[in-house]
């Protein structure tokens, strides 16, 4: 199974490296049969990591069908390596340097504000017991895998706990990504809450804790709050 997972990769790694691909070329470059190479896209298409393509052809066409081509879909282009961290990094570097570490945080608020228009309508939604679960659900939709859960005794109220962060390594050097997303979830929840842990500070799940609301924090929700927990990073 290890050795299939190989030679795909190595179909993959070949059209990235030259482009569309037919199956005769895709077979001359690895060395396999075209019978193989053929089982192979038939997996990566499946998967979505590459897709058929009719071949362009530049000048006078010849006769019968156009040869199909291979070629990876921007998610097969995912799976190999990028930079957009780096690129990210470098860009609030040269903010920082410029402008100062208030215009990082300003970047990172309005870019959470940005997000947060969804998770205010999903928030709305919900019923006031439910909100916390609510706001795991639209984040799971941006890829942070949340999830919300009664807080361990003593306390009383919610964890909110994001096991995947997109922005892990950016958040590692630029903390601010962090503070503003906590300020956020204080506002949308209508209550102030404390961040335990982050995933950019080492720890294995970033944590929110959100105390329990009474019924007046409840009518209250829409109000901002006072406070937010800063990360710990």
């Amino acid at each position: 199974m290890a050795g299939e997972r190989s030679t795909r990769n190595r179909v993959a790694r070949s059209i990235l490296d030259h482009g569309p691909s037919t199956v005769a070329e895709l077979a001359g470059r690895l060395g396999l049969t075209q019978a193989a190479v053929r089982r192979h896209l038939d997996a990566l298409v499946a998967d979505d990591v590459v897709e058929a393509r009719k071949q362009r052809v530049y000048g006078t066409r010849t006769r019968g069908r156009p040869a199909k081509v291979f070629a990876l879909t921007d998610c097969g282009r995912d799976a190999f390596e990028q930079s957009y961290d780096k690129l990210a990094v470098d860009a609030l570097r040269w903010i920082a340097e410029r402008e100062g570490g208030q215009a990082v945080a300003a970047f990172a608020r309005a870019r959470v504000a940005a997000q947060a228009r969804a998770y205010r309508k999903a928030i709305e939604a919900a019923a006031p017991g439910k909100r916390t679960e609510a706001l795991a659900k639209a984040l799971s939709a941006d890829g942070y895998a949340a999830t919300a859960r009664s807080a361990p005794l003593p306390r009383k109220g919610e964890q909110l706990c994001q096991h995947h962060c997109p922005v892990v390594h950016v958040a590692e050097e630029f903390p601010q990504l962090c503070e503003a997303e906590t300020e956020i979830f204080a506002e949308l929840l209508g209550t102030h809450v404390q961040r335990l842990a982050t995933i950019a500070h080492g720890d294995g799940v970033c944590t929110t804790f959100i105390p329990k609301m009474s019924q007046n924090d409840h009518r209250s929700t829409n109000a901002s709050a006072s406070t937010a927990g800063r990360n710990p990073a």
